[in-house]
């Protein structure tokens, strides 16, 4: 019999904190001195610049909800990333300046449009579900393109942005509002992904059949998710155009989907923060490459092959103590 004093005299180790929360921690604080930084320089286009990083961060993530946990691979998401930026170049034609109606029409037209695309895709996998998102997605393209009172495929330069008071126009409110959003959404990815829609989600990804057999319907709740990360980009697309003070129908560019998709590979499938890591990744790596050579794509595409290959984790599995040999981060729903 073991003594109750030796075993309380036991010293209780604590758990070691993931190294990657540190990680993830220290990159958000140094996207939050950004301002300070652009404030002491007087360089608004560090703002710009950083700002489109967590642009495409916020749609990543977005995507990540369905092809990292999901298993949904869309080549698509970008047209609603061009919705949220077309709702408010269109509506500041109109004389519509109103920011919160520029947003809420945004998710309103994302929604009419993701159910029924996302209806027709979830009948299908594979290559099938890929080729449907996209066909949607260009066949929007092509609209946009022939709307020449917007700009046609020249785009449309704001002469408005969304109006939000004294706050309009303001590049340290707009990129501290992006920052805000862009961590609102990683929590409601966490929370969602431990819940037990993100735990039907996920088992849907392994064996949907036998899910489906044991009384719980998976396509409602793929159908969600689907038309939640389409709003995700969405509101990506809406700071996008404010940012920038520009759309054009590249915006909805099946590369642009690509590129999403890139960043949550790259960044970790899977993963709640790996799309951010991905995200700022790859456009590092770009503009890194351009300065060097104008053939930048021709190095740019065999670094990411490579990296896809040997990071089967990507860079936050790269990052984990195992150095990204533990299971999945997809199937356990962490970080």
């Amino acid at each position: 019999m073991v003594d109750s004093t030796t075993a309380s005299a036991t010293p209780i180790v604590p758990e070691r904190v993931d190294r990657r929360v540190w990680v993830a921690g220290f990159l958000m604080l140094l996207f939050a001195l950004v301002p300070l930084y652009a404030w002491l320089a007087d360089d608004v286009y560090v703002l710009t610049y950083f700002g489109r990083m967590l642009i495409f961060a916020l749609a990543a993530v977005g995507l990540n909800l369905i092809l990292g946990f999901g298993a949904m691979a869309s080549l698509g998401h970008a047209m609603y990333f061009g919705f949220g930026a077309y709702t408010v170049g269109i509506l500041s034609t109109w004389g519509v300046a109103n920011g919160w109606l520029h947003l809420s029409v945004a998710l309103a037209v994302t929604v009419l449009i993701a159910v029924p695309v996302g209806w027709i895709a979830l009948r299908t996998r594979g290559m099938a579900f890929i080729m449907i998102t996209l066909a949607f997605a260009q066949l929007f393209f092509y609209v946009f393109v022939s709307l020449r009172s917007f700009g046609g495929d020249e785009g449309l330069s704001l002469t408005e942005l969304s109006g939000f008071g004294a706050l309009t126009g303001n590049k340290y409110a707009i990129y501290l509002s992006l920052l805000f959003t862009l961590i609102l959404v990683l929590w409601f990815t966490h929370r969602l992904v431990k819940s037990r829609f993100g735990l039907v989600l996920r088992a849907s990804r392994h064996n949907e059949p036998r899910l489906n057999a044991l009384g719980t319907a998976s396509q409602p709740y793929r159908l969600v998710a689907y038309v939640l990360s389409a709003q995700i980009c969405a509101v990506a697309g809406f700071f996008m155009a404010n940012l920038t003070g520009f759309v054009s129908p590249s915006l909805m560019s099946w590369l642009i989907s690509a590129e999403f998709m890139v960043m949550v590979l790259l960044g970790g499938m899977g993963t709640v923060f790996g799309p951010v890591i991905g995200a700022a990744g790859l456009l590092l790596i770009e503009d890194g490459l351009k300065t060097v050579t104008e053939h930048w794509p021709l190095i740019l595409g065999p670094l990411i092959v490579l990296a896809v290959i040997w990071l089967r984790q990507g860079l936050w599995g790269l990052m984990s103590p195992s150095g990204g040999k533990e299971a999945s981060s997809a199937d356990q729903g962490d970080h």
